[in-house]
């Protein structure tokens, strides 16, 4: 059982973090500056956690932490591109999509809480529930090897259309509610914010099984995903420069959710350890990405 001061002390920690980061974006002008530092003092903060965690979980708590941090991280790869897409439908302007990006994180801290603690429960009632975890991951394997429609970011989402019919929508990007002719309305970036929070949902159905696949220890599980999750915004900035650039992430993504469902699905025969697993995400991480720079390099020469 995890001490009362742990969830406390941790949680303290990123408020913390989030004034630095504050402070930061002020001194820093450069938005692409901003993104590098933020994103060196989010994973700087995760590697520090893991060094702590290596005290009071022993060194096989701190893998098992590292490797939940890794494949969270490497999911969220896939979310951004989801982000992009988002953004574009919505028309969100540059200076206004942190915004967005910060609140949708905010919710996403609430909501993976209740996920993890959601998912163990299940897991530690019903020993089933493993295989079903196991189904999704696979399930989201397959979802990302399929070739996706270059119309899907140019057409309004269903649900949108059906919204704005129930009550008008205002086109304002300043604000998530405006008074305009005397009655307060929601605007374009509000919905833009509740997509951002109906995305993470779906991701989560992805990313919670994923980590509960290698540590089932609750402040492990929520710490790793958690940590990951707050430098989204960073690498935001950054992996928006870099994706069309990684043409093959997919691919990796793909394999490391397979992985993950095996290793849930074989549990009750066959343990994998933590070391193994985080030696794995990185190796197939490293393999996709490194080619997909290569290409990269090959058709910049050619």
């Amino acid at each position: 059982m995890t001490p009362l001061s742990h969830w406390i002390w941790f949680h303290v920690a990123i408020v913390v973090l989030l004034a630095l980061e504050y402070l930061l974006h002020r001194a820093v002008p450069d938005t692409r500056r901003k993104a590098i530092y933020a994103t060196i003092l989010w994973v700087a903060a995760a590697l520090s956690l893991a060094a702590i965690l290596a005290r009071f979980y022993s060194s096989a708590g701190a893998v098992q932490y590292l490797a939940g941090y890794a494949i969270e991280e490497a999911l969220s790869i896939d979310n951004l591109f989801v982000f992009l897409l988002l953004f574009r439908l919505f028309r969100v302007p540059d200076v206004r999509q942190p915004r967005v990006l910060f609140w949708g994180v905010a919710g996403a801290i609430v909501m993976r809480g209740g996920f993890i603690a959601a998912g163990l429960g299940l897991l530690n009632r019903f020993h089933w529930i493993s295989y079903a975890f196991g189904a999704i991951l696979l399930f989201g394997a397959i979802r990302l090897l399929r070739p996706e429609d270059p119309n899907n970011d140019k057409q309004t989402p269903g649900w949108i259309r059906w919204l704005t019919k129930l009550s008008p929508i205002s086109e304002n990007y300043d604000h998530f509610f405006v008074r305009e002719n005397g009655r307060m309305m929601a605007t374009v970036l509000l919905l833009a914010l509740v997509a951002v929070e109906l995305t993470d949902v779906v991701f989560a159905l992805d990313s919670i099984p994923a980590v509960l696949s290698i540590t089932r220890q609750p402040f492990l599980a929520y710490t790793s995903n958690i940590m990951a999750v707050m430098g989204l915004r960073s690498l935001y900035v950054l992996l928006a420069i870099m994706l069309a650039k990684l043409r093959f992430i997919h691919y990796g993504l793909a394999a490391l959710l397979a992985f993950a469902a095996v290793k849930m699905l074989i549990s009750a025969w066959v343990e994998i350890g933590p070391l193994v697993s985080l030696a794995v995400i990185a190796g197939l991480l490293g393999v996709t990405i490194g080619a997909s720079l290569l290409m990269a390099r090959d058709k910049a020469v050619s």
